[in-house]
């Protein structure tokens, strides 16, 4: 039977981004590569020896932790895996990413309730973790196939039954193969500055890292090159009044500086009016909840690389990798934004975060 396909692939690498491990300071970056290389080498029981002990002088690191959970993946010791990622979502319940790494596990084991309810833990971390959603659909897909092979077996006569069951395979089988975890990127180090803005006399964050986009969950600037801190807002070049490029890179700029300084005001005001909130809640609860989380005690540092920008009239389709961090929280991760000049102004119209 047709099995199913998770996105597994996609997950793992922000999870071991070559972006996230330029992050961490160099020393652990260099072992965090190191172990990575392993990986994709084949080199497993080396990568498992070596995580441990990296594991031994940090045990709270969720990079490693994260790392060694998709060794054991590799190893195809899934139930000491799901131990990993278990314990990763109870320290870092924030973070979408381990949940998904559940799922696709559980997935492959076929326990389709776990799997489900795991990506059900992913959205409600991170309505707008879109890799969890495609997830979960074929998740229901999944469920749905065996619902139908159910009704077959209590009557084969059940055309409709058998029309639905056979819709379902042929999605299935267009999906691809089943879920694997990938091998981490080998090179620590990233091609082009990663591009930070930072708040204004920020204490530095002294909280152990958390994995990302393992949203997911170090201090310091890339290892290889350092990172470009955001200027303060300037005035947009006479260029950007007629090149829209230009206008949204200012946008994000600004957006970035608002965010990291906890500007809540001027961070809110990137959105527009007609801004689509991402599990669909009023704009004024989810203005609410992202006062919150923003005001939470401690720096923020939110930067962006890789900005690429396909515009279309007065919309616009913003692509970027996207790196957080905060006393208790770093990520690193795929980032989309839907944008629209309104007023003149170029403003968040929708986000989406894992694709």
């Amino acid at each position: 039977m047709t099995q199913i396909r998770l996105n597994a692939a996609r997950l793992l690498a922000s999870a071991v981004s070559v972006t996230l491990l330029a992050l961490a300071p160099a020393v652990h970056a260099d072992a965090l590569q190191d172990i990575s290389k392993q990986i994709k080498q084949g080199q497993h029981a080396q990568a498992l020896e070596q995580v441990d002990k990296y594991l031994a002088g940090k045990p709270k690191d969720a990079q490693g932790r994260f790392l060694k959970g998709i060794v054991l993946t590799e190893m195809n010791k899934p139930n000491e895996a799901i131990t990993v990622f278990s314990k990763l979502t109870e320290d870092y319940p924030e973070l979408p990413e381990p949940y998904n790494n559940l799922a696709v596990i559980y997935a492959q084991q076929k326990q389709y309730d776990k799997a489900k309810q795991a990506l059900e833990m992913a959205i409600r971390t991170h309505p707008s973790y879109a890799t969890a959603h495609e997830n979960l659909g074929d998740i229901y897909a999944r469920l749905a196939s065996q619902a139908y092979d159910k009704a077959l077996q209590i009557d084969s006569s059940n055309s409709s039954a058998q029309n639905k069951l056979a819709l379902i395979r042929d999605l299935m089988s267009t999906a691809g193969r089943p879920g694997k975890a990938n091998k981490p990127v080998g090179d620590a180090r990233p091609a082009e500055p990663v591009k930070l803005a930072e708040a204004p006399k920020a204490a530095p964050a002294t909280a152990p890292s958390a994995a990302a986009p393992v949203a997911a969950p170090a201090t310091g600037a890339p290892a290889a090159v350092p990172a470009k801190p955001a200027e303060p807002a300037k005035p947009a070049p006479t260029k950007a009044a007629t090149d829209p490029n230009a206008e949204i890179t200012n946008a994000i700029d600004l957006w970035a500086a608002a965010w990291s300084r906890k500007d809540v005001k001027a961070y809110l005001a990137a959105y527009a009016r007609d801004f689509k909130t991402p599990a669909g809640e009023s704009r004024a609860a989810w203005d609410a909840e992202r006062q919150k989380r923003i005001n939470k005690p401690g720096a923020i540092q939110v930067g962006y690389e890789n900005l690429r920008i396909a515009v279309n009239g007065d919309s616009a389709t913003v692509k970027f990798r996207q790196h957080y961090k905060s006393a208790s929280l770093k990520t690193s991760s795929n980032k989309t934004l839907l944008m629209g000049k309104r007023d003149g102004k170029w403003q968040i119209l929708q986000e989406r975060v894992g694709n």
